[in-house]
């Protein structure tokens, strides 16, 4: 049994437990895609449609408790990558290869945490890098600069795309990481769910659009 595949079973053994402990929660009688919250964060400094190019990562990063695990390329990873990467298309980007100079590199991650704290995206990546890999984008020795900091209380799996300045990184000596896409709740490891999420995401991103 993979990672995914526990972490399923163990939200949907979570789930039973909740409901019932709490019988009379609301929340139960939610529907799995009523369930999920689609979050996203941005450079506010950033004009999107600046960048042209982008290229994304051919397999999934698994973080469990903040460390890497392994990257996958199951179905469902496969599917994931090509709805982002229709999506990003239908904004006007090109997709190229990732030693084609994208000026963005887009990562995929499941996240699967199991406490409750906080993140400081900046020492986040500087210390795991299934999050930014840079020798992947071909930015061997560059740091990191981001300064998104979030609470959070995870007891299920997430979904995480992330994407990252390659454009201006020779000249800042950085990859700066411009945008962030989370998706949790019920479901979300399930292929009925990839279009109806990534579209979530991308229409709560309206800037997120490249010139004609």
């Amino acid at each position: 049994m993979n990672i995914k595949s526990f972490a399923s079973a163990a939200l949907l053994a979570g789930t039973v437990l909740t409901m019932t402990a709490c019988s009379k929660d609301p929340i139960e009688k939610l529907s799995s895609e009523e369930s999920r919250l689609y979050i996203t964060n941005r450079d506010n400094t950033v004009n999107f449609s600046s960048y042209k190019t982008f290229s994304i990562s051919d397999s999934v990063a698994i973080i469990s408790n903040n460390q890497l695990k392994q990257k996958t390329r199951d179905q469902f990873d496969q599917q994931l990558i090509a709805s982002i990467s229709a999506a990003m298309t239908a904004r006007g980007y090109s997709q190229v290869g990732k030693n084609q100079t994208p000026d963005i590199g887009i990562n995929v991650n499941n996240i699967i945490n199991t406490y409750t704290g906080y993140v400081d995206y900046g020492n986040y990546y500087n210390d795991y890098y299934g999050y930014l890999d840079p020798f992947y984008w071909g930015y061997g020795g560059y740091g990191y600069s981001g300064s998104y900091i979030g609470t959070y209380q995870v007891n299920e799996g997430l979904i995480s795309i992330d994407m990252f300045d390659l454009k201006n990184a020779p000249a800042t000596g950085k990859i700066a990481s411009i945008w962030n896409g989370l998706v949790r709740g019920s479901g979300i490891f399930g292929d009925v769910s990839i279009d109806g999420s990534v579209k979530a995401l991308f229409d709560q991103s309206t800037y997120l659009k490249a010139n004609p």
